[in-house]
């Protein structure tokens, strides 16, 4: 009996793996609407950034994006020099900075599917030339 528990415990675990992933996002303006309808289609918490008014600057979206818990999803490279510069808490970090419009789409369903775990872990995911990067986050204090 003991074995079989055993196996029941695994499948449920093997089956988390298979559910999708919600993630919640705040996508930058500069990513664009489509982004952010094809991660809110795909039943992912998303706010964006264009609806929360005039463009507060970086520093205060990334401040957004952590009090709330959010992944931010960004084309702009400055975020990551105020994440590991600056030590500006934060929630994660998708970075876009050289993937075309066209591709956003394609490259968001692949780090949600492969890495969604590791969004949720604050984790910074980069993504150029093709290749995915995955940074560990700073010590936060």
């Amino acid at each position: 009996m003991h074995g079989l528990r055993a196996r029941d415990h695994r499948a449920g675990h093997a089956g988390d793996a298979f559910r999708p992933r919600v993630v919640r996002f705040l996508v930058d303006r500069c990513v664009g609407r489509r982004t952010a309808e094809w991660l809110r289609d795909h039943g992912h918490d998303v706010l964006e950034a264009r609806l929360l008014g005039p463009d507060p600057g970086d520093r205060a979206l990334l401040e957004v994006a952590e009090s709330a818990g959010r992944v931010l999803v960004t084309i702009d490279t400055d975020f990551g020099e105020l994440i590991y510069l600056h030590d500006v808490p934060h929630a994660g970090l998708v970075r876009l900075p050289d993937v075309p419009a066209a591709q956003r789409i394609a490259i968001m369903s692949e780090v949600v599917e492969r890495h969604g775990r590791t969004l949720e872990d604050r984790a910074i995911v980069t993504i150029r030339g093709g290749r995915i990067r995955i940074s560990e986050p700073p010590a936060q204090a």
